[in-house]
């Protein structure tokens, strides 16, 4: 009877362990299953946070972010820093929910970034055209400043079209036939008087070497009756030199301010930084007009932890800018590249510039 008494709690030690690995097993399971969950699952959503900082007065893998040859420049001290907005894409919820705990990145519908009806690769490409863009407007903004005359500037040469091989983007061009064109409305209406299969001659300058002429024969466009010469051209501010922006895989055209600015900087006498960190941030017409951009927080946090001190921003972010501002950061409301060097001349100064 001790024995078969033995025998009977023996049996029932065993089972109760194995109900309580059955329970185990039970509330594991849906602990895994969200786990697989968190690591498998893509949410919809884009992060965005503090992207790297490039100085438009340094170098970026030996060669200068903004290179100005053909013409003479001078030393320049500080810092003038475009910043950036990372971006990820294909988030686990996982590491969704890193990024939103950290409190360093936002969570934005990923159809705000890429939206629908448009593939990634579309996007990438927009963005990349903008950076082109932003660019031409830069140079374009920074020798109007700097009271460079206007010419009929060559914007792009169609490829293919008649004027490929012959006429190079930048290229100024300055009659047709022996007719001297000073704006693009004289060297359009000088255009319509042609046909197509007819040749003109085109004079033009190129930066970086003496001045020349094309014999082109005009093509056929479906748009117009006229002879096509296959350029696109505008009223812009014409040097002699070359001036070559050199940061690659940067998209969207906010780093139009700091380029202009270390154009102006390298051609003028004096220091627009002096001896102070600047960074900032900024879309720019030809005309030199500042505009908003996104992601103005992100671009202060950057530029803080890369060490700036002063930040450059866009009159109409102000608002968002002074709702966030850190510690150590003095922001700088630009709304034109002149009232921009000026402030960057009272701030090395000691003087009050225009503030958020």
């Amino acid at each position: 009877m001790i024995r078969r008494h033995a025998e009977g709690e023996r049996d029932l030690r065993v089972g109760d362990v194995n109900r309580r690995i059955l329970t185990l097993i039970v509330a594991l399971v849906p602990i895994v299953a969200f786990g697989v969950l968190l690591a498998v699952v893509t949410v919809p959503y884009v992060s965005l946070g503090p992207g790297p900082t490039f100085d438009t007065l340094g170098e970026v893998d030996g060669k200068q972010v903004v290179d100005i040859e053909g013409t003479q420049t001078h030393p320049t001290t500080g810092h003038l820093n475009m910043t950036t907005v990372s971006q990820r894409d294909g988030l686990s919820l996982g590491e969704a929910l890193t990024l939103w705990l950290s409190g360093q990145e936002q969570l934005v519908p990923r159809d705000l970034v890429y939206p629908p009806g448009k593939s990634r690769d579309e996007v990438d490409k927009a963005n990349n055209a903008d950076f082109r863009q932003s660019e031409d407007s830069a140079e374009y903004a920074a020798l109007g400043y700097l009271k460079y005359p206007q010419a009929v500037t060559v914007a792009a040469v169609s490829d293919p079209g008649p004027s490929k091989g012959k006429l190079r983007d930048g290229d100024a061009l300055d009659a047709v036939d022996g007719t001297p064109v000073a704006n693009v409305e004289q060297f359009t209406s000088l255009l319509k008087k042609t046909k197509p299969g007819q040749s003109v001659t085109i004079d033009f300058r190129r930066k970086n070497a003496p001045p020349g002429n094309a014999r082109i024969t005009l093509g056929a466009n479906p748009d117009r009756g006229y002879g096509f010469l296959g350029v696109s051209v505008l009223d812009a501010p014409w040097a002699p030199f070359a001036i070559d922006f050199n940061l690659a895989n940067v998209g969207g055209p906010s780093a139009g301010l700091m380029f202009s600015l270390a154009v102006v900087d390298k051609l003028t006498t004096g220091d627009l930084a002096g001896s102070k960190f600047v960074a900032g941030t900024g879309t720019i017409t030809a005309e030199g007009k500042v505009g908003p951009i996104g992601g103005i927080v992100h671009k202060m946090n950057a530029a803080r932890a890369a060490g700036a001190t002063v930040f450059l921003v866009p009159a109409k972010n102000c608002y968002e800018a002074s709702s966030d501002k850190l510690p150590g950061l003095q922001l700088v409301k630009v709304d034109t590249l002149g009232q921009a060097v000026d402030a960057l001349h009272a701030v090395t100064s000691g003087g009050q510039p225009p503030s958020c």
